[in-house]
């Protein structure tokens, strides 16, 4: 059974988001979304408007990948570097706000658990969704990639 390890990244996180925004109705992007940058490092807000539910996608995966992982470190990893103008750029953490608000519709939704001193985890519930997403995602490049066929 093919997991999110065997499938291309980009094309996962875009069919997992579709997915989100038409079936789990406890994710949905709050008021003040379309108004906030993703962290200090950015100049502007997101000019995607699906963005929450792509940000929701790229978490399950990246929880699914590394195992508890905590808010810190995802700070760090949807991070970037800051233009300070003349002076030397330096790396910023992105914003904790909304990954901690979207962990917490995950939760509601029953596909995150918080794991006290470790950080969150996915679920059952949470691990089966990746896997048949993934498993569905193989079955349509194999149509279209024939060569995928033996992996």
């Amino acid at each position: 059974m093919p997991t999110p390890y065997d499938v291309p990244v980009q094309i996962f996180i875009e069919k997992l988001a579709r997915y989100i925004k038409d079936n789990i109705d406890q994710v949905s992007p709050p008021d003040w979304a379309p108004y906030i940058k993703t962290g200090v490092h950015t100049a502007r807000p997101p000019q995607n408007p699906d963005w929450w539910y792509t940000r929701c996608a790229s978490l399950l995966r990246k929880t699914y990948m590394i195992g508890p992982i905590g808010i810190e470190r995802l700070r760090a990893q949807y991070g970037g570097r800051k233009d300070c103008g003349v002076r030397k750029e330096h790396v910023r953490k992105g914003a904790g706000g909304n990954i901690r608000k979207l962990f917490q519709q995950l939760e509601a939704a029953g596909l995150v658990e918080n794991l006290k001193g470790q950080g969150r985890a996915l679920t059952s519930e949470g691990r089966k969704l990746l896997d048949i997403m993934a498993t569905e995602l193989k079955r349509e490049l194999e149509k279209s990639i024939p060569e995928l066929a033996k992996y």
